[in-house]
């Protein structure tokens, strides 16, 4: 069996899947703070998943800027106590298998290029708007190389600095107005300020990185939040420097793309792999017809 995992800063999603095609149910479980607690957690439950079966391999999205031979988490602003530990080489040790990581924007990223909104699309570009901002370009169904923290930009110069994600990841928006963001009414004037506010992120990633297609997903984007159609709408407002603005479309694969990231992520990982058919009741791939 192979485990794909999508491990944030505050859940953890689990699956097993036969065929790389398809996955079981995830379990759904509290990420925590401390990271041998944590490292034992995904240890018992990937066991519990494999039941009898061997382990063929693990794919894992971690929500950190990950060290260059991807092993080991550098940066976790919502898990600092995961940072500097040997990740990959832990779970190897404590499962017997093979471990792949990859940031876990990047895997979601991956997986709705691969299976969900940007399926058969050359470049695709991913960006998350949720606790945080950060995006990624997957070109020809690959990650590109080289890290990515769009998120950092800044749109407001002068004596105080403000980047994208200072001014719509949701804990700027709480801090703010000292709500959740889900608490904001859905008609609040504040949601078409920050469709306005994305688009310049938006608006900027398009000119560095000339994508095809602009997928935006996380939890700012959710029924009430940011509206995809606003932002695409602002976007084609500014846009000066080339003359069509490429498509801007909502994520197709819900809290889930880490997932389907994580199959990708295997089937690039393990082109030979000997799978076995998926079984009734697996989560199916999305299509996009």
């Amino acid at each position: 069996m192979f485990i794909v995992a999508d491990i944030g800063g505050t859940k953890m999603r689990i699956a097993g899947s036969r065929d790389l095609l398809t996955f079981k149910e995830p379990v759904i479980l509290d990420t925590p703070h401390n990271y041998g607690v944590g490292v034992e957690l995904v240890r018992d439950t990937i066991m519990h998943i494999a039941g009898k079966e061997a382990i063929e391999a693990l794919a894992a999205g971690v929500p950190g800027a990950l060290s260059d031979d991807k092993r080991t988490l550098q940066g976790a602003r919502h898990l600092p106590l995961w940072k500097e530990h040997d990740l990959a080489g832990d779970l190897e040790k404590a499962l017997s298998t093979h471990v792949h990581l990859e940031n876990d924007t990047a895997q979601v990223g991956l997986g709705e290029a691969v299976f969900g909104a940007g399926k058969g699309v050359a470049v695709v570009v991913y960006i998350t708007v949720s606790t945080g901002v950060n995006g990624v370009r997957i070109i020809d169904g690959v990650i590109d190389r080289g890290r990515s923290e769009i998120g950092g930009q800044y749109l407001q110069v002068g004596d105080s600095p403000r980047s994208l994600e200072d001014m719509i990841s949701g804990s700027a928006i709480s801090e703010k107005y000292g709500v959740h963001p889900r608490e904001i009414e859905k008609d609040s004037p504040v949601w078409e300020e920050l469709a306005r506010i994305t688009a310049f992120g938006v608006h900027n990633t398009i000119l560095h990185w000339s994508p095809d297609v602009v997928i935006l997903g996380g939890s700012m984007f959710n029924e009430i939040g940011i509206s995809v159609e606003r932002v695409r709408a602002h976007v084609e407002e500014i846009m000066r420097k080339f003359p069509t603005v490429p498509e801007i479309v909502h994520g197709a694969l819900t809290d889930r793309g880490g997932l389907w990231g994580g199959l990708a992520r295997l089937r690039q990982a393990l082109p030979h792999a000997k799978v076995s058919a998926g079984q009734v009741g697996d989560v199916k791939p999305v299509s996009n017809s």
